[in-house]
């Protein structure tokens, strides 16, 4: 990792605007269909809570008037077991709503949550080139878990104050017009803020979301290259970029709550006020007998009930344009259609497989380095069995011979064969399950033992682990473990050594019996006792495979069948060592530096290329 930070943010994924509606929360609506008949409970349920509240209005009016009014305590008796009926009635029917809907959250967000990282693990290499992981980790968790709070909680309760405001305000009618009409003069100032600061919490909370979403992706590089962070003493540094980053998501935090506060506050000061101002024109019509007092009570309350609802669905506004911009981002991704898919009809790859694999004047260039040709007019054919090693200063194009081969991408042109078939017309999860890789830095998964031998064949015994395992003289140190297979070897393995590491990625390979073998320089940056355990474990590996094999030491791959020589995307030789050493030329200029402790006798060596050996 390269620990100094650019002043200008890093690619990203694609982002739009904020939209001034919440139609983005209607794409949710796939979610929820298969749970129709449970949201339509919590509907239902909704409906009788709303009808009881407003009921006990109407109750009230009848305890003041009927009641206490008339002076016959069996009527208040009988008004005030009607309320306990009613707050009955409403309690059952809010239980029944709140676990409905929020059980129902619950599974939308989990069956969302599966859809993003199921359409993630399709999406193409190159589309993780400029997302950054920690930006589409925050998407995955946080966004879902605000689109959680809505569905489960903020969507019932912005329904049912709506419901509520618009039967209080029936009933306010019904009661008293003309206070009423007070009550509709009063209800644009109410609306006014909703309708103007909400506008402004919908952007500062789309612009919160991504600065929360920097911190996250800040942390998930730095904590992941923590060895090369703690070595060249890059703490401070950190901390204080760290602390710019967190701050920054701190101060649009704090700017969208104080707009968000001051919405919440003015609804409630408006809507208050109309309250005051009621009470004080429904009591002269009280004492001039033109209302009654259980009537004014009734109407108070609706007013109060109504006030009430307002104030819920000013806050609830809030979240829900929060919920529609995790909405609009959670969608971005599930929108990016991979560019690497099955045709609509593939060819199916020859079986048994053959092992035979060709480049026919591929060019390539990546997607972000558009300007440059990874790969230039290359030719290459490698039979079934035969061992093929590509050498060349860093940059040659060696790596982008195998990224084609699994179909990480396609060619922008020519044609990548496989069993003769091409590529692009065959489904690409039959094309990579020709291919086992072995990278220069294997992956090991925070699991146990058996569990990353096993992903390259989830049905495999633990005899057939083992067996893969004593192939890869790997089963001498993995018995040695605490618990044996069953280990559990950290994040990234590391309780393992590199050559323990790489030993295991090989009994992986070994594991899956795959026609083709691709070996990305498996045995650099290995002390000599762990490379010559590789190197047993690797001979193994490759009888009987058509294997490529990209060579740091050029002294691990003499015994290849050819060598073929790249440099700047372009293939410029191709023979055997010894056929290459008499050519001269970039291989042997290569060998000569390689091999200076043999040669040194000699004479005097060329200066050193500036482009290092990889």
């Amino acid at each position: 990792m390269s620990t100094a930070r650019p002043a200008v943010a890093p690619p990203s994924l694609p982002d739009r605007p904020g939209s001034r509606d919440l139609r983005p929360l209607v794409k949710v609506a796939s979610f929820l269909a298969p749970y129709k008949a449970r949201v339509a409970g919590a509907l239902a349920a909704l409906v009788v809570a709303s009808a009881a509240w407003l009921a006990l209005g109407q109750g009230l009016k009848y305890v003041v008037d009927a009641g206490f009014g008339s002076g016959e305590a069996h009527r208040l008796d009988v008004a005030l077991a009607g309320a306990l009926v009613v707050a009955a009635v409403l309690s059952v029917a809010t239980y029944a709503r709140f676990l409905l809907m929020m059980t129902t959250g619950e599974r939308v967000v989990t069956d969302i949550r599966r859809a993003v990282y199921g359409h993630l693990l399709r999406l193409e290499p190159a589309f993780f080139e400029t997302a950054r992981t920690g930006e589409v980790t925050s998407r995955l968790t946080n966004d879902v878990t605000l689109l959680q709070a809505v569905i489960g909680f903020g969507f019932s309760m912005f329904l049912r104050n709506a419901l509520m405001l618009a039967g209080a305000l029936a009933l306010m009618v019904w009661t008293s017009p003309k206070l009423s009409a007070l009550i509709v003069l009063g209800i644009p100032a109410t609306l006014a803020p909703i309708l103007v600061v909400g506008r402004k919490v919908r952007r500062l909370s789309r612009e919160n979301q991504d600065r929360v979403a920097d911190v996250s992706a800040y942390v998930d590089e730095s904590i992941h290259e923590i060895r090369t962070v703690q070595a060249w003493g890059h703490e401070d540094a950190d901390r204080a970029h760290f602390g710019r980053h967190a701050e920054a998501a701190y101060a649009s935090g704090v700017a969208r709550v104080r707009q968000k506060a001051f919405l919440i506050g003015a609804v409630m000061l408006i809507a208050f006020s109309a309250v005051v101002v009621i009470l004080w024109i429904g009591g002269r019509d009280v004492f001039a007998g033109t209302l009654s007092a259980g009537a004014l009570s009734a109407f108070v309350f609706y007013a109060m009930l109504s006030a009430g609802a307002a104030a819920a669905i000013s806050e609830v506004w809030g979240d829900l344009q929060r919920a529609a911009g995790a909405t609009e981002r959670l969608m971005e991704l599930l929108a990016t259609e991979p560019a690497i898919v099955a045709p609509p009809h593939p060819v199916p790859l020859p079986a048994p497989p053959r092992g035979e694999v060709r480049l026919e004047r591929v060019t390539f260039r990546y997607p972000s380095r558009p300007e440059v040709a990874a790969l230039a007019d290359v030719s290459l054919a490698v039979a079934p069995g035969e061992r093929v090693a590509l050498v060349g200063p860093s940059g040659a194009g060696k790596s982008t011979v195998f990224q084609l081969l699994l179909r990480f991408y396609d060619p922008d042109a020519g044609v990548v064969r496989v069993d003769g078939v091409d590529a692009r017309l065959a489904d690409p999860h039959e094309v990579r399950g020709r291919f086992a890789l072995v990278p220069q830095e294997p992956v090991v998964f925070a699991a146990s033992v058996a569990e990353n031998v096993r992903y390259a064949r989830a049905g495999a015994t633990d005899a057939e682990v083992r067996e893969a395992l004593a192939a890869a003289y790997a089963l001498d140190f993995v018995e040695r473990l605490p618990q044996g297979l069953d280990t559990q070897l950290g994040e990234r393995g590391v309780r393992l050594s590199g050559g323990q590491r790489q030993r295991l990625a090989i009994a992986r390979a070994l594991l899956a019996d795959r026609a083709v073998l691709l070996l990305d320089e498996a045995t650099s940056s290995l002390d000599a006792e762990s490379e010559r355990y590789v190197q047993l474990a690797l001979e193994r590996l490759m009888r009987g495979r058509t294997t490529l094999i990209i060579a740091h030491r050029l002294a691990t791959v003499q015994s290849a069948d050819r060598i073929v020589v790249m440099d700047h995307g372009r293939i410029v030789a191709s023979g055997s060592h010894a056929e290459l050493v008499r050519q001269g030329g970039l291989y042997a200029r290569l060998a000569e530096l390689q091999f200076l402790g043999e040669i040194g006798a000699a004479g005097a060596v060329p200066a050193p290329r500036a482009r290092a050996v990889t």
